[in-house]
């Protein structure tokens, strides 16, 4: 009866081994890591696809539990995650040089709009199909954003009185000899569906094309939590795709959380975000894409311009492209 004790005994610390280590085990594998993703401005279709990727599980596949935060005016995106008060961020890679040339460790690891959506809107009326032939009226643009600085750099605007941005289309509607800055896919189409006439003359057109709604975070977050890094991009890419091929889910999410992006106007701007998401590039390179001569282009536009002077040699580590593959 002693053997019988022993063997008894022996086998239920055994088992009792095996449960232990058996449920870490699976804890480990199954344990959710929670990550904050800030925004650059409020909810809109330029979010669809991070928005995607929540809607439809595919950030919650990785075993990462996101919490998206809408930004707005002047958005500190990139004080945020650089200070550690959120793991990833939304901005454009004209920040990310600006941050950067301020010793900020930020790195851009995902770029899905290949074609920016920033536009310059005029009244069709107007007969102005470029953006240098603008002169003799209002012209409505932020004093921040690097675009602004390279259009008063580039062109000579005659007689052009340059004023903040509204925030609003009305002036537009109200003055023929009013233009105003824009995303392709919101104002012009607000001021459409308001009777207005609105022509969009798109700044990529001119050349200075800043990579947009680009995905950011820190240097220690890139060593020590590269295999988050890599989830998430990959979550965020499939959540890019399913939003350009069948936005309307996600859609109707982004409304709840921001009322005055409405339904048709998501859809629009869902349609527009094909072409600027997918043009040739992404479409052979996949959704994300980043490269260096786009990088060195911006930094020397940005340079010209007066608005940085790091060495160019730092634009490498400005960016990461490891984890789109």
């Amino acid at each position: 009866m002693k053997l019988s004790g022993e063997i008894i005994m022996n086998l239920f610390a055994a088992i009792s081994l095996l449960l232990v280590f058996g449920c870490g085990e699976d804890e480990i594998k199954t344990e959710t890591e929670r990550v904050r993703l800030a925004l650059n401005w409020f909810p809109e279709a330029e979010h669809g696809g991070f928005y995607a990727a929540q809607v439809h599980g595919f950030y919650a596949e990785k075993n990462i539990e996101v919490e998206i935060l809408g930004g707005g005016p002047d958005a500190p995106v990139i004080q945020r995650v650089a200070t550690g008060g959120v793991e990833f961020g939304v901005t454009n890679a004209d920040d990310v040089l600006y941050a950067r040339a301020q010793k900020a460790p930020v790195v851009a690891i995902m770029a899905p709009y290949q074609i920016n959506p920033r536009c310059i809107m005029v009244h069709a009326s107007s007969g102005i199909k470029h953006i240098r032939q603008i002169e003799n009226m209002t012209l409505a643009m932020s004093q921040r954003p690097a675009f602004s600085h390279y259009l008063r750099w580039k062109y000579p605007f005659k007689d052009v009185n340059i004023v903040p941005y509204p925030g609003n289309i009305s002036q537009f509607l109200a003055n023929p000899d009013f233009a105003q800055q824009g995303y392709i896919f919101s104002e012009p189409f607000v001021a459409k569906t308001k009777g207005g006439d609105p022509r969009s003359l798109l700044v990529a057109d001119i050349g200075f094309n800043p990579y947009a709604s680009v995905l950011i975070v820190t240097e220690n977050t890139l060593n020590d939590k590269a295999e988050i890094v890599r989830a998430f991009v990959q979550a965020s890419k499939e959540g890019w795709k399913k939003y350009l091929e069948d936005p309307m889910e996600t859609n109707k999410h982004i409304n709840k959380l921001n009322p005055e992006m409405g339904i048709e106007i998501l859809t629009y701007g869902a349609e527009q975000s094909q072409r600027l998401v997918l043009d040739e590039v992404g479409i052979k390179n996949g959704i994300g894409h980043m490269t260096a001569e786009r990088w060195n282009t911006l930094h020397k536009q940005m340079k010209d311009a007066g608005l940085i002077e790091s060495d160019p040699g730092n634009v490498s580590t400005a960016y990461d492209t490891r984890f789109l593959k």
